[in-house]
């Protein structure tokens, strides 16, 4: 048992071989994926639990890390079991012409950000390309893009700064920005408010919470991201409440993000929530189309230039992107990367017909806007026939197919139960219900040409403009 220890011990403690790792990926991933993407990837350093990697364009880092990445941490750890998590950051080339330092180092990328050494602290660095210049703007997001700017040119103009808005809106990389333009001449601060929780326990259990509060406090510029997941932790909060008092009593900047107002923040104490009250509070909106059209096209045109000649999204697609998929920015980025992602893999790029099945999940699709008299009316109108007679009792060969095809398309696209779709279709019972949905089943899988329809029917259904609420 010791011997076995001991090899345990062994297995721990030794360091990542990164070209056993590349050779890992190449095999799990095949040629094309580790040559296109993962081959990029440069091992920088292994920390106590945790590896960092560079990679050279935002873009590249993005699409590993929504795709290879939980992949590439399992053969990692299939290695050094201790590792549990992956940063994964960006390296900015500088001037070809200068003779030293090909990339910008980590200290100067970083200079005049505080952290706590050896801490999580560590995983909250200001991105480099998260910008101002790059930040898009728009009717919906003008507002907050203004005040930012004040703040980033004159500490104290507004404050706090409280913005908030959905998730994949702009608010941290507008807080990105601000550190950005402030660290070059003031100590800057930007860490998540679960991070900050994880410092304050962990400062708690190690007895150094003086340590605690003179970084957090020694600091000109705090930008906390996400505060809502403070709720409920009231000793944290009430270290936070101090905190805060004390940044502002000494005339440094604060500025936060939530994704909902302050007076609309869960399990969060009233002097907290009255004290963002009091300073400027704005809202990042939904984008309008004329906005989403804008990211379409320059996050597009990025793509041409990363792929050359290789990608070219027409007008017509871009379009289409930009007056569906209405959540969020960064759900209208990831559409871009999807249709991207098929034209490489496919070497093609895809028809309206073909993008929609890309992007199924993220069109406004919901069921709750389907509605049965919706579906009766489109497949009325496309059989010719009146609702009137769809609904009567007559059992004409040339009405049945038409009730029976509304009745399947009910059921497939509607979460309404059997004798909810009865009452809709004149009060039949469930089992005529049952019987239609299995006729049209076995019909579609013996008569291609009604098979067909019913796809197209389908595809009316679910992207017909009528159907938007």
């Amino acid at each position: 048992m010791n011997k076995l220890s001991k090899n345990l011990e062994n297995f721990s403690s030794r360091k990542i071989d990164w070209n056993i790792i590349q050779n890992d990926m190449k095999i799990k991933f095949g040629s094309d994926i580790y040559d296109s993407w993962l081959k990029k990837i440069d091992f920088v350093e292994e920390l106590k639990n945790y590896v960092l990697l560079s990679v050279s364009t935002r873009f590249i880092r993005d699409w590993i890390t929504s795709r290879y990445l939980d992949q590439i941490l399992k053969i990692i750890k299939t290695y050094q079991k201790d590792i549990s998590r992956i940063e994964l950051r960006v390296n900015e080339k500088i001037n070809k012409n200068q003779e030293t330092n090909t990339y910008t180092t980590d200290k100067e990328i970083n200079k005049n950000v505080s952290f706590i050494k050896d801490t999580y602290l560590q995983y909250n660095r200001i991105d480099p390309n998260k910008k101002f210049d790059n930040f898009i703007i728009g009717p919906s997001n003008k507002l907050a893009f203004e005040a930012s700017n004040k703040v980033a040119e004159n500490i104290s103009h507004y404050n706090p700064l409280y913005i908030y808005s959905g998730v994949g809106m702009g608010k941290t990389h507008l807080l990105n920005s601000i550190g950005l333009n402030l660290k070059e001449k003031n100590k800057v601060m930007f860490i998540s408010a679960e991070r900050f929780m994880y410092q304050f326990v962990k400062s708690i259990k190690s007895n150094e919470m003086v340590k605690f509060k003179e970084y957090f406090r020694n600091t000109d510029v705090l930008l906390i991201d996400d505060i809502q997941f403070m709720n409920g932790k009231e000793a944290m909060q009430e270290e936070f409440f101090h905190t805060f008092n004390a940044l502002l009593d000494k005339g440094s900047q604060v500025i936060i993000s939530a994704d909902r107002p302050p007076n609309k923040l869960s399990r969060i104490q009233e002097r907290i929530k009255s004290r963002f009250a009091g300073g400027l509070v704005v809202d990042i909106q939904k984008p309008d189309y004329d906005l989403r059209y804008k990211i379409v096209k320059i996050k597009t045109e990025e793509l041409n230039v990363f792929y050359s000649s290789q990608i070219k999204i027409s007008e017509e697609i871009q379009k289409f992107i930009s007056s569906e998929v209405k959540t969020s920015i960064r759900e209208l980025v990831g559409a871009i990367n999807r249709v991207v992602s098929f034209s490489r893999i496919y070497n093609k790029v895809p028809n309206i017909s073909e993008t929609k099945v890309v992007l199924k999940d993220l069109l406004n699709l919901s069921e709750n806007k389907l509605t049965i008299d919706f579906i009766q009316s489109v497949v009325c109108k496309f059989f010719k026939i009146s609702k009137n007679e769809m609904l009567s009792s007559r059992r004409s060969r040339y009405l049945v197919r038409p009730r029976q095809t509304a009745i399947y398309l009910t059921k497939v696209l509607t979460s309404k139960s059997l004798p909810e779709i009865g009452r809709e279709f004149s009060n039949r019972d469930h089992t005529t219900i049952i019987h239609s949905v299995k006729t049209i089943e076995k019909l579609k899988k013996d008569d291609p040409e009604l098979s067909s329809s019913i796809d197209n029917l389908k595809n009316q259904i679910l992207y017909n403009k009528e159907n938007e609420i």
